[in-house]
């Protein structure tokens, strides 16, 4: 009898330590598939946000950057110096009388006048020695830099106005990068064009680049959407949460690519203040809108017909 008691003790206890084991064991497994779900849903939601944020700065860029192509165009050619070189011969009247010229003249948007010891302390910098040493004099020339209004960077332009300063006797020479200023010429009008074009095609990749984050992100919950459709619930009820999360997505992705385009537009301001990108208060206004808009519109058509689709299909797959 004792003996019996005893085995049935002990039989109570394996089978209570059994399940209390069991037990314990389900409770931790799904403590760690909650984790990984947990992880996994996270990392779904960081990877299209990342991926939002990329496409969405570069259509702002890009829009920036058509807004402001005149800009950059005209900065460049009032870069092209037009240097007119002065006789050792001439008086210190005269020259200043030619710089007041040229001041006056309403093509010219700069004059820097260098006189030839100047022009030789920066020569003998960029060469890395000082030639005045071994030659025993100086060879350059006192020179007037003229920078041209971008309007007038043309080669007609120019050659009209070194006609114009031929007549001037104490002038020796004048130099100007002309094959520079005709590949400008040629070249700005179709880079235009072409940027226009390829801006198109670029938000027809952006529109399917962010397309394919979210229906792959979607991908990972068809078994929820089907699961909840099981069971009753309509269309309207399961599409919801979907898009509502994406448009939260969305925001916070179009915050953040605007928060890149605005430094953006600083750090370029700072080292090229020339260009002054922030001038036209309303064109970065249209850009932040438009790029915060097609975020917005792009992510909630994507995710609800991505979502409708797994809501149409009979099959798990």
């Amino acid at each position: 009898m004792k003996g019996k008691k005893f085995i049935i003790v002990i039989v109570i206890f394996y089978v209570g330590f059994y399940i209390f084991t069991y037990s314990k064991f389900i409770f931790l497994m799904e403590n760690i598939e909650e984790k990984h779900t947990r992880r996994k849903l996270a990392s779904s939601y960081i990877s299209v946000i990342v991926s939002m944020t990329i496409v969405l700065f570069l259509i702002g860029f890009l829009g920036i950057f058509i807004l402001n192509s005149k800009k950059v165009s005209d900065h460049f050619k009032e870069q092209i110096v037009l240097s007119i070189f002065i006789k050792d011969s001439a008086k210190n009247v005269q020259i200043k009388q030619l710089q007041k010229t040229l001041v006056l003249k309403e093509s010219t948007k700069k004059v820097v006048y260098v006189s030839k010891e100047e022009a030789s302390r920066q020569y003998a910098n960029e060469i890395g020695e000082d030639f005045l040493e071994f030659l025993g004099y100086n060879p350059l020339l006192n020179s007037i830099d003229v920078f041209l209004n971008a309007q007038y960077v043309k080669s007609g332009e120019i050659n009209n106005l070194i006609q114009t300063l031929d007549k001037y006797d104490y002038i020796d020479e004048i130099i100007y990068d002309e094959p520079l200023v005709e590949l400008l010429e040629k070249n700005i009008e179709k880079i235009s064009l072409w940027m226009i074009g390829l801006s198109g095609i670029f938000i027809l990749v952006a529109i399917l680049l962010i397309n394919s984050s979210i229906r792959l992100s979607i991908f990972s919950k068809r078994l929820v959407i089907k699961t909840m459709q099981l069971v009753g619930a309509n269309k309207g009820f399961i599409r919801k949460p979907f898009v509502k999360n994406h448009l939260v997505m969305a925001i916070i992705s179009s915050i953040l690519a605007l928060s890149g385009l605005l430094l953006l537009i600083f750090t370029i301001n700072k080292n090229i203040p020339e260009l002054n990108l922030l001038s036209n208060e309303l064109e970065v206004v249209l850009i932040f809108t438009f790029v915060f808009i097609i975020g917005i519109v792009i992510t909630f058509f994507s995710a609800f017909f991505a979502t409708q689709r797994y809501l149409k299909n009979k099959i798990i797959y």
